[in-house]
């Protein structure tokens, strides 16, 4: 709340304008305004966007884990956008910095998690695709490729169990790489070609 104090001191001391807004007492509330719907569509956007994964990812047979690890990411970069919001528009740091920073701190942690994010993506367009569902036989990489029974489907990974007991956990953009037989989804993949 510190910062919020010195901003308005700032604000209210040095009678300049905010973002083109009036001088004076006005600044301050055009400031809040600014503030406030800032923080509102920051919320909105981040809940539907959350919401709509989740149901994706709900559909297809995911775990309540998965389900609980996307809230939380979620959550992580509302609190992360919020914080570009109030620092920009509070004077503690001008758009021209922030979008700098931004940008640099994307690109690295795009880099960073590029795999992690193929994978991600993968899973979330396979899983509404609806291609791939717990308890499906699938064969992975042709014919005398890694066949099993699907026993785990998240947003990263999907694990198949092979007749010999044995797991393998398969990175979503290698399995969506394909190729990939599924032989037990012949009716539901059938409605899916004929609509």
């Amino acid at each position: 709340m510190l910062w919020l104090q010195i901003a308005l001191q700032q604000v209210t001391s040095t009678n300049s304008t905010t973002a083109g807004a009036s001088t004076g007492g006005g600044s301050l509330l055009v400031l809040l305004a600014e503030l406030a719907a800032s923080l509102g569509a920051i919320a909105v956007v981040g809940t539907l966007l959350t919401r709509f994964v989740i149901d994706i990812a709900r559909r297809a047979g995911a775990s309540k884990q998965s389900a609980s690890s996307i809230t939380e990411l979620m959550g992580v970069l509302m609190l992360l956008a919020a914080a570009g919001v109030v620092t920009t528009l509070s004077g503690l740091s001008s758009y021209l910095t922030a979008l700098t920073i931004s940008g640099v701190a994307g690109l690295a942690i795009s880099l960073a998690l590029q795999t992690t994010l193929s994978n991600i993506i993968s899973g979330i367009l396979m899983l509404r695709d609806g291609v791939v569902h717990i308890g499906d036989d699938l064969q992975y990489g042709g014919p005398g490729g890694l066949r099993g029974e699907v026993v785990r489907l998240s947003l990263r990974t999907t694990w198949l169990k092979t007749a010999d007991g044995v797991i393998a956990v398969i990175g979503n953009s290698n399995l969506a790489g394909g190729p990939i037989l599924n032989y037990t989804a012949k009716a539901r993949l059938g409605k899916k070609l004929q609509g």
